[in-house]
């Protein structure tokens, strides 16, 4: 963003783009075009323009400063900066308003703001200050560089710490370690509570569970670390501490994790079990070295969100029926096909806890366990010491076994285990990374599986994904011509033959964080094999043939599971294409 979006709402309601056109800047034609865009996006006009090249942006900012009486200053133009100066305001109000003071004389500072009319920041400014307020408008950029500059990278670490209180976050936070004498719970009060660095993990830690983050990135580089949570499956950037604190972090991060502080140079891995908010929280920990030092990835599981019941998946009807039905089979292999963070784990968890009787032994291996459940005898692999998932599939198999888990198929000798247990009358669950279900068929036959074993044993692939669901607190609804959504393979009987189809999108609010989206839901792709595919598997049909052959026998795609989605307005058609742009046929 490279002017004040706050500025452009104020604007746009004096109608922005008559003004521009008014003043020659823009035309009308442009002023329409960006309009159009505006509908289909709910932007701001101020940055359509400026992202289609209609204007530039110096001109933009300095007829927005004619407009609100405030002449325009471009601060790379603007010549050296008292740095006793910049001082007279605190870095925690410069970041938050986004200002910078650049000259005093007498009892006047003149301020640079990107956004002149927060006339609240100019009051807080006179008594914080105690000076008479001077305003100039300059680009947003060239602010916060010139905040980079002056203030260092990010602000203090007790900075980010007290903004994140002062925001609600919490720090009380205990770590439960597994010892062999059983759990001992260690409150972090007693190995250092106010360290900044204790208390800023603590904080991050609290504050990716209030967000419903599933990943925790702390990223190094040359001159700055950078914070991320990925939310609903997008990575959002937060506060994140000077590179000075980076070894602190880590280090405490290892030390929770009873990881080896004094390897630099190895990727660790690692587990914890954490007690905050009144609930427990596993944690599993990556450590990778980079070329600036060591990034960690804290994978938050939280057993008290995992899904029990198979029809709140996402499944559409005619898929659930398909799925239920297969899932209730004595014997046969079924696999969950998608990329990392699709959900693969959840929807396996949730379709064993509903198949978890006492007449029935069924038993996990899996890289690690991620959820306990109870009545299930769970395996972890542990590959340093040969616990591998094709030696525990062979152990399991002297078990007496009904239902089997696999982890993950991950090569020919841990596939062959697994047909193996589905012939000999066992139902076996498993999962592996291809991009959609025809395709599993031929990465096993890439891995060296005979195509007769696979025709005889799967009975079924389900290929899934995740989609961002519309937050509910700021959704609205808009119309689109029914030749767009033909376009995208929308059929006239799906919509009822209308002319103009009703879609809907979230506009942002605090809730959602401005993002539109709250929450996420599966779309999926259920290939029962039959005949007539199991005889183009014995051909060595190519995956593309496959694929061709489960849509003429009536499967329905990822594509056509996220169009239900998007017309029954649960998502955007923008999701839709985000998540399947790779579902063409």
């Amino acid at each position: 963003m490279v002017a004040s979006s706050s500025l452009f709402s104020a604007l746009e309601k004096r109608k922005l783009g008559d003004m521009l056109v008014e003043a020659g800047l823009i035309t009308a034609e442009q002023l329409r075009e960006a309009l159009e865009i505006q509908t289909k996006t709910n932007g701001r006009l101020g940055q359509i323009l400026l992202q289609m090249s209609a204007i530039d942006e110096t001109v933009l900012i300095a007829f927005l400063g004619r407009q609100c009486g405030v002449p325009y200053i471009s601060l790379m133009e603007y010549g050296e900066i008292d740095e006793t100066v910049v001082k007279t305001v605190p870095e925690s109000a410069a970041r938050h308003q986004v200002l910078i003071p650049i000259n005093k004389e007498d009892n006047t500072l003149t301020i640079a703001m990107a956004n002149p009319l927060n006339v609240f920041a100019v009051d807080d400014l006179k008594l914080m200050t105690g000076c008479e307020i001077n305003i100039v408008i300059s680009s947003e950029q060239e602010i916060k560089d010139a905040i980079e500059k002056f203030y260092g990278p990010k602000g203090s670490i007790e900075e980010i710490i007290k903004n994140i209180e002062d925001t609600g976050g919490t720090s009380d936070l205990e770590v439960v370690q597994e010892a062999d004498s059983g759990k001992d719970i260690i409150s972090l009060e007693a190995t250092g509570e106010d360290a900044p660095a204790v208390k800023f993990v603590n904080l991050l830690i609290n504050g990716a569970l209030k967000s419903r983050t599933s990943d925790i990135h702390i990223e190094p580089y040359e001159k700055s670390l950078r914070v991320r949570y990925r939310i609903d499956g997008v990575l959002h950037e937060q506060p994140a501490p000077p590179k000075k604190f980076q070894n602190a972090i880590i280090s405490r991060i290892k030390i929770m994790t009873q990881l080896d502080i004094a390897e630099h140079r190895l990727p660790q891995d690692g587990r914890m079990k954490i007690k905050t908010l009144n609930r427990e929280i596993d944690l599993r920990i990556s450590i990778l070295p980079t070329a600036f030092g060591e990034k960690i990835v804290m994978r938050i599981l939280d057993s008290s969100s995992l899904c029990v019941d198979p029809t709140k998946l996402g499944f559409e009807p005619e898929t659930l029926a398909i799925y239920q039905k297969n899932i209730e089979l004595p014997y046969g292999i079924i696999l969950i096909t998608g990329p990392t963070g699709s959900g693969k784990s959840t929807t396996l968890y949730s379709t064993l806890s509903t198949l978890n009787f006492p007449d029935r032994n069924i038993v996990t291996i899996e890289d690690p366990v991620e959820y306990v459940l109870e009545g299930i005898n769970q395996v972890s692999v542990k590959a340093d010491i040969g616990l591998t998932f094709s030696a525990g599939l062979r152990s399991f198999l002297r078990q007496d076994p009904d239902i089997i888990m696999v982890g993950e198929i991950r090569d020919k000798e841990t596939a062959e285990i697994a047909i193996n247990a589905a012939l000999t009358g066992h139902l076996v669950f498993s999962t592996l990374h291809t991009n959609d279900a025809p395709g599993s068929i031929t990465r096993l036959n890439n891995m060296g599986v005979e195509p007769f074993l696979t025709a005889s044993t799967i009975t079924m692939v389900v290929a899934q994904r995740l989609m961002r669901v519309i937050c509910k607190d700021c959704k609205e609804s808009y119309e689109v011509p029914f030749d767009f959504m033909s376009s995208l393979g929308v059929k006239p009987e799906q919509v009822h033959g209308l002319s103009n189809v009703t879609l809907h999108r979230g506009r942002g609010c605090e809730r959602c964080s401005g993002t539109g989206y709250r929450g996420r839901m599966g779309i999926h792709e259920v290939l029962e094999l039959n005949e007539a595919f199991r005889s183009s598997i014995m051909e060595r049909a190519s995956a593309i043939t496959l694929r061709q052959v489960a849509r003429q026998q009536g499967m329905m795609s990822l594509r056509d599971a996220a169009m239900r989605k998007v017309l029954a307005g649960n998502t955007t058609i923008e999701e839709m294409l985000r998540v399947t742009a790779g579902d063409t046929i």
